[in-house]
């Protein structure tokens, strides 16, 4: 039987995590409504900033990834991104134009030294091939979304009600909170990762055999050279290298798809759904779907997680390629309720239980592609590029959200059952192509799991 217990130390940065995500959606949830309302931009000038904004945070990670490999180690980087963001939520706080630009920027930047570098300390929890890895980023995941659920109904309620810079107060606080918990647990929790880079030189005169550095219990010891020294990569590491590329190009299509649920799923909520709840003779507001999604996964992550190490105990657990499919499948089909309740709109409006149902569905596909892509990078990155990986990783982020904005452009001027219809159709393909590729993608993995 499997150890099934996880290391503290992930329940301490999931804590983390939750509130940097609290402060991003808290702040994200306000932001097109400060610009349209109180700063008094256009539509189109608010909608262009925002989209810049939400991609660039998905960008920066590949800098900040890069200066932790190489220069700072993760730690530093968590508490340099930490204060650069905290100070950008206070910043928007402000009512005055040159601080709303400055804040966007700090935000930007202490994203990048943040996100690609808390989800690396994550893996290195875990030793090679630890069933319980995929797991754990599960757990990992629910606290991004917790904090998703939440900031909204907190940080939203106090911008619209009170004033949008109580909400981005409440924002900065969230991001205070993470960063005070962080620098009182981060001796105590995950004392023995995250503290040097770990892309380091050969002295001068020093054979790669003898370079060192600190194991978990402290003591230095000789590390295999290919981890610690300034060597090419190895035919087995630029083949693994080349798995979480080839992951990423489908993960845009995941995402690309998945993110319609801020635009066209949005628009079909507003225009052809019924929102009344009879009994109450109350219609709720469309942005309450929004909710739905990462209040699915906090109720169904655990039980992903259990499920991974149940399937892993019975050696059932499914390879990388078999679960990134299924993900992709999953989507694919809750695009294909889409395209039946679309046909049933026609020029009406049908029930909220078919969105309900599209984002069951979605919320399925992401918990078998999201946490486990963050923890196949952790695995298969060669350990000295691990962090500037995991930001390559969140370029598929960037490039979906590109694709997802300009696809969803097109929602007015397509019907919507055919307009639905294209997700369903690269998410399907994109899933059968990644099961074909599951042999070569399991040898290039070289006993990976």
């Amino acid at each position: 039987m499997i150890k099934h217990a996880h290391p503290k130390g992930l329940y301490f940065l999931f804590t983390i995590e939750m509130w940097e995500r609290f402060s991003y959606y808290g702040m994200r949830a306000l932001l097109v409504l400060y610009m349209v309302k109180y700063l008094l931009f256009s539509t189109e000038k608010a909608g262009n900033i925002y989209g810049l904004y939400t991609g660039l945070v998905y960008l920066t990670p590949l800098i900040g990834g890069y200066i932790a490999d190489r220069y700072l180690g993760q730690k530093i980087c968590i508490i340099i991104g930490a204060i650069l963001m905290m100070i950008g939520h206070f910043a928007v706080a402000i009512p005055d134009l040159p601080f709303f630009y400055s804040a966007l920027g700090l935000l930007i930047v202490g994203s990048g030294f943040f996100k690609p570098n808390i989800s690396t300390m994550v893996g290195q929890l875990y030793e090679k091939n630890d069933p319980r890895r995929d797991g754990g980023f599960t757990i990992f995941y629910m606290g991004i979304n917790l904090g998703a659920f939440l900031s909204p109904l907190i940080c939203g309620t106090l911008g619209e009600k009170v004033g949008f810079h109580y909400g981005f107060a409440a924002a900065g606080v969230g991001m205070l909170i993470g960063l005070l918990v962080f620098m009182w647990g981060q001796n105590k929790f995950i004392k023995h990762v995250g503290n040097t880079p770990q892309y380091c030189h050969c002295e001068e005169g020093q054979s790669p055999d003898a370079a060192i550095y600190k194991t978990k219990n402290g003591n230095l010891i000789y590390n295999d050279i290919k981890e610690t020294c300034e060597l090419p990569l190895t035919k087995d590491e630029k083949q693994r290298i080349a798995v979480i590329f080839i992951m990423m190009f489908f993960t845009i299509f995941f995402w690309a798809s998945f993110e319609q649920a801020g635009s066209s799923l949005t628009l079909f909520a507003d225009r052809s759904t019924d929102r009344l709840i009879p009994f109450l003779n109350w219609e709720f507001p469309v942005s309450y779907f929004q909710s739905v999604n990462p209040l699915l996964i906090i109720l169904l992550a655990p039980l992903f997680s259990k499920m991974w190490l149940d399937l892993a105990d019975i050696n059932k657990n499914p390879s990388l390629p078999v679960k990134f499919s299924l993900g992709l499948f999953l989507v694919a089909f809750g695009f294909v309720l889409m395209v039946i309740a679309s046909a049933f709109a026609g020029t009406g409006k049908v029930s909220f239980l078919w969105l309900i149902g599209v984002y069951l569905f979605h919320t399925l596909g992401e918990l078998c592609i999201s946490p486990v892509g963050l923890s196949m990078v952790t695995k298969l990155a060669p350990l000295k590029f691990a962090s500037l990986l995991m930001g390559i990783w969140f370029l598929s982020s960037f490039f979906a959200n590109i694709v997802a904005g300009f696809f969803a452009g097109s929602y007015d001027s397509l019907k919507t059952t055919e307009f639905f219809i294209i997700p369903a159709v690269i998410t399907g393909i994109s899933a059968i192509i990644i099961l074909f590729l599951t042999k070569i993608i399991k040898k290039w993995m070289h006993g990976v799991e």
